[in-house]
């Protein structure tokens, strides 16, 4: 037996006496990052092409932390990225590319322990206090594009007010509960048991705060109805589940717009030419919300692999 399987067999032992107990023994490993992800070998030549600086942010124990960002092109059309949970800024590789060949400004960053940036653990506050910054700096944005943990940090962060013209999720969290849910899937712990972990995290991190659940529910929060919001996921994501998408189509309805793959699952999604290209045209475009929402979706996979953005009509 490894010693995440003895890990875990240890916490579903503990949350069979109780859930309070399963839950605090299974709460480090929640908040734990792990080693920072290397840069892809097909990555190294956009990754060391980058201008790099740092933003100072508190971080999770309040003391600062200097952050590692990104930038490429020079284009007045600015694009930022959002990178998701034990990830780095370097997965947007092939997009960045892309974006830099059309003429796009593109920024990115390295949260707190992940990529080349220091730290322990990282958190949406750390993703959303980063973005503030960058757009304190380099904004307003043409776009922000977010992958999973990234992209429910990018919706949050247009719904507070930060100035972008539109928004992209892939395989995105609708809610940070999914991570609940995920992790405690992975562990085979019981509903109560993750009830009682979520209980705990709230109160470690976001003591005295509202209920992070629901403050930072991309459902409960919605984006302005005059922010275009294109969403890329796969019908087989077993990291986030395509469902997240579907509620996030259904609640920025009017101005959203999804595209469904199979068979490229969480990661390579972001990678793959079907997500490249909605994504550039949806950028690239311009013209009202519904018209470019729909000629993206339609452009950018085969007939009935796609759901059309919901009609304000309805």
């Amino acid at each position: 037996m490894s010693a995440a399987s003895a890990i875990a067999t240890g916490v579903r032992a503990a949350s069979r006496v109780s859930p309070e107990l399963g839950a605090a023994l299974a709460l480090p490993l929640f908040m734990r990052v792990g080693r920072p992800a290397p840069v892809a070998a097909t990555d190294l030549a956009t990754h060391r092409s980058a201008r790099r600086g740092t933003v100072r942010i508190p971080g999770i124990r309040g003391t600062g932390v200097d952050v590692v960002t990104y930038e490429w092109g020079a284009g007045e059309r600015s694009v930022l990225l959002a990178h998701g949970w034990q990830s780095r800024a370097s997965v947007f590789s092939p997009l960045v590319r892309e974006l830099r060949s059309e003429g796009f400004r593109v920024l990115a960053f390295d949260a707190p322990a992940n990529g080349d940036s220091p730290g322990r653990g990282t958190y949406l506050l750390d993703h959303l206090d980063i973005i503030a910054e960058l757009t304190r700096r380099e904004g307003p944005w043409h776009g922000v594009v977010g992958h999973s943990f990234g992209s429910l940090a990018a919706l949050m962060a247009v719904h507070d007010g930060t100035p972008a013209t539109r928004v992209v999720g892939i395989a995105g969290a609708a809610d940070p509960a999914v991570f609940i849910e995920g992790f405690g899937a992975m562990l085979g712990l019981d509903a109560r048991t993750r009830e009682a972990l979520a209980a705990r995290f709230a109160g470690r991190v976001f003591a005295g705060r509202p209920d992070p659940f629901a403050r930072y529910s991309a459902v409960r929060h919605p984006l302005p109805e005059d922010v275009p919001l294109l969403l890329v996921h796969d019908r087989g994501d077993r990291r986030v589940p395509f469902t997240e998408s579907e509620r996030l189509l259904e609640v920025n309805r009017g101005h959203a717009g999804l595209v469904a793959t199979d068979g490229l699952g969480h990661n390579r999604v972001l990678r793959a030419d079907v997500t490249l290209d909605a994504v550039m045209a949806f950028l690239s475009a311009g013209g009202a919300s519904d018209a470019l929402l729909d000629e993206t979706v339609a452009s950018a996979v085969s007939p009935g692999a796609a759901t059309r953005p919901a009609s304000r009509r309805r």
